[in-house]
């Protein structure tokens, strides 16, 4: 009989990790002066309670292994449970937001999408904003830690390919895994305090900087201003899309520099890829720019190089309106959207390893008609890709396209048009955040969505974040009979 208790155990303890943070926002509530600090006391000892007694009632039931479907079901279900605490203060705070709204929220916080439903954000008390950094800046973490111990041994989207340098987990929560998510968890807050340094040395304040920093390098693109990043144009798009960039690296790799393998980075073929994309989308940008519209050179690389960089890392900040830059550069974004990041980062969408091994595979095939009795093997990173892996990746392909396709059906069933429909499915998969259109394009938001879409989408913020796969394992029957 399958025992929930091991994981309802985990997730108990995350739950009340996640309301002893709510102290945070509360401290700075008072700060502040403007009488919303109870809420947050509220909801941090109504979760912390939750979560310590779910907790402690299913702490004699925790094994030392656990198995496959515990290990499924715990990795869906952390992400799954805790944006409904997360989006308590949304609701009981300023905001006042509805259920739909708070989760979807915190959804698109924890997963680190960045879509929001709220206007008005520079008269919000500093404590939801805080919060909504925070709620980014903890799942950037989270999900580095599940690609590199759980994703790999699962089997899901290809992401065993890296289980040599993740380590042989399955599921232990120790020690093994602890020692992974504390190198991590001390590179990821380094990186983060040096962030906060860098925005104020730029001119920004202590809040925007903590709030940005957090923000930036959980590759979130939760904002402060209504205006998003344009209101710190200048600089500070330099230095953003350093530390996005820098956030979008796999940290295993920073693990093994801090253990002495410094040129680990360098070596990585997905790192260089991922330069060279950047490199290339760039001259083609900044020269549109300069072509179209009466930029001056080094606006147009700024311009170009955060919003590219913000775009394909999926932090989803917009410096700009780009939706007036053209068609030609409107389509260009909305494929950037769909490439990501590199394997075990903050980063999101398809990532550049499966492109790699894509484009390897069909290098292989493209041979193999030209030579059919040759024996071709593709290859990544000069090693042999298993058929484990190869099937991994091209499974993931077929499952996001068809999820891509499904989504835009739903949601223009709910009555949106094609655009926001194709986009707002793309924006949510991909954990980009901003769509195209009018409606949930940079200049917009996704308040006007009816319900049923904003389920759809959070929805697919989850499935997107945990590699489509996870998610949709656990709808099969066969995989509960194993």
């Amino acid at each position: 009989m399958f025992d929930v208790r091991p994981v309802a155990y985990v997730i108990g303890l995350l739950v009340a990790t996640l309301g002893a943070t709510m102290f945070l926002p509360m401290l700075v509530d008072i700060a502040e002066g403007r009488g919303e600090w109870h809420v947050f006391l509220e909801t941090g000892i109504v979760t912390l309670l939750t979560g310590g007694l779910v907790a402690l009632s299913c702490a004699n039931a925790v094994p030392e292994r656990l198995t496959l479907q515990q290990t499924f079901l715990l990795t869906v279900g952390v992400w799954a449970a805790l944006p409904i605490f997360g989006g308590l203060p949304f609701m009981f705070g300023a905001t006042e937001a509805s259920f739909t709204d708070a989760y979807f929220e915190a959804m698109s916080g924890l997963t680190t999408t960045g879509s929001t439903v709220f206007s008005g954000l520079d008269e919000l008390p500093r404590g939801l904003l805080l919060w909504r950094g925070i709620l980014q800046w903890l799942g950037g973490v989270g999900i580095i830690v599940v690609a590199m111990v759980f994703l790999p041994e699962l089997r899901v989207g290809g992401m065993q390919v890296f289980r040599s340098e993740a380590f042989e987990t399955m599921g232990k929560i120790l020690p093994r895994a602890t020692e992974i998510a504390s190198a991590i968890s001390k590179i990821y807050v380094g990186l983060t305090i040096a962030c906060v340094a860098a925005y104020l040395m730029c001119g920004m304040s202590l809040f925007d900087a903590v709030v940005h920093a957090l923000t930036t390098l959980s590759t979130g693109g939760f904002a402060n201003y209504d205006a998003s990043f344009g209101t710190f144009s200048g600089p500070a798009e330099y230095v953003a899309s350093f530390f996005m960039v820098s956030a979008a690296l796999p940290f295993v790799r920073y693990v093994q520099m801090l253990n002495g393998n410094y040129r680990a980075l360098w070596r990585d073929t997905q790192v260089l890829s991922f330069f060279g994309v950047i490199a290339v989308l760039l001259l083609i940008v900044a020269g549109a720019l300069m072509i179209q519209f009466p930029h001056d050179p080094e606006q147009a690389v700024r311009e170009g190089l955060f919003n590219i960089t913000s775009i394909i890392t999926g932090t989803g900040y917009a410096s700009v309106d780009y939706m007036g830059w053209g068609s030609f550069l409107v389509t260009l974004f909305f494929f950037i959207g769909l490439i990501g990041g590199c394997a075990g980062s903050t980063a999101c969408s398809v990532k550049i390893f499966r492109y790699q091994i894509l484009f390897a595979s069909i290098r292989v095939q493209l041979r193999r008609i030209r030579a059919p009795h040759g024996v071709f093997t593709p290859r990544f990173e000069g090693r042999p890709v298993d058929d484990d892996t190869l099937s991994s990746v091209l499974s993931f392909f077929g499952f996001f396209v068809v999820s891509l396709g499904v989504l835009s059906v739903g949601l223009g069933m709910t009555g949106l048009d094609f655009i926001t429909s194709l986009s707002g499915a793309a924006t949510a998969l991909a954990n980009v955040g901003p769509g195209l259109g009018d409606m949930i394009g940079p200049a917009g938001n996704f308040a006007e969505i009816n319900d049923t879409a904003k389920w759809m989408l959070a929805f697919a913020m989850l499935t997107g974040r945990l590699e489509v796969m996870a998610v949709f394992t656990l709808f099969t029957v066969r995989f509960w009979r194993a």
